[in-house]
């Protein structure tokens, strides 16, 4: 299994906005094969970002996810820049132990 974790850092008072995209969301991802499960995590700590999570069976179910129409339509209505403090970055673990 891997995880994905997108750090995004979020701008001051841009949070309830943030996170009303992902109450809103279309729910893509679920649908796409390999997936396992997503958690958003919010920061407890001035500063720091968002999280998202996507846990997926192997690599290739997340880079085909990527590669799909579905991922299209999922970030196909972006948020205004204003929203964010710099740039996402993703980063892929595998999981070695739970």
């Amino acid at each position: 299994m891997i995880v994905v974790a997108n750090r995004i850092p979020v701008a001051p008072g841009y949070e309830q906005a943030f996170e009303n995209r992902f109450r809103d969301r279309a729910h893509l991802v679920e649908h796409a094969p390999g997936f396992v499960r997503q958690e958003v995590l919010r920061p407890r700590t001035a500063g720091t970002p968002y999280i998202v999570m996507t846990h997926w069976q192997d690599e290739a179910s997340f880079r085909a996810w990527t590669d799909s129409a579905a991922f299209r339509a999922a970030h196909a209505h972006r948020p205004p820049d204003a929203m964010f403090t710099g740039p996402a970055q993703l980063e892929i673990h595998e999981v070695l132990d739970t």
